[in-house]
């Protein structure tokens, strides 16, 4: 099933079920998908939809930081919740060796030495992790393995 439809049938089926948390969750979901498919003037792909639910994931991570320092726990409890439901329609995020080795393997086949060549590294790394790990935690692992 394509996962734009899930989230459509997952909203239909909180709406019935009168789940107004999930509602309002999927509710904000499909707008953003919306808004995204007006702003690109066509249908949204799974992997553009990734990437808007990726989006919308690192929103709610860095309001819960956020709220975190401004000694405001509950708003920061309801960011992750809505966190929780975002992850379930997100692929299975890649585990620290899976990711080390995907970055290896693109260092040696671009022949990178150096922090320099960061540039060449760093979006072959990302095609292939699309939706499946942050871009600073990337970004991060390739600089420490180049320099």
């Amino acid at each position: 099933m394509i996962l734009k439809d899930q989230i459509q049938q997952d909203y239909l089926a909180a709406m019935k079920n009168h789940a107004t948390f999930e509602v309002g969750v999927l509710r904000l979901i499909r707008g953003k998908i919306k808004d995204a498919e007006i702003e690109r003037g066509h249908i949204l792909n799974a992997d553009e939809v990734v990437g808007v639910l990726n989006n919308a994931l690192k929103q709610r991570r860095d309001a819960v930081q956020a709220y975190h320092q401004a000694g405001r726990d509950d708003l920061a409890e309801q960011e992750e919740q809505e966190a929780r439901l975002i992850l379930r329609y997100l692929p299975q995020p890649l585990t620290a060796a899976e990711l080390e080795s995907i970055v290896m393997v693109v260092i040696r086949e671009t022949g990178a030495v150096g922090i320099k060549d960061i540039g060449r590294v760093m979006p072959k790394v990302m095609t292939q992790v699309k939706g499946r790990a942050d871009g600073a935690q990337v970004q991060q692992l390739v600089r420490q393995k180049l320099g």
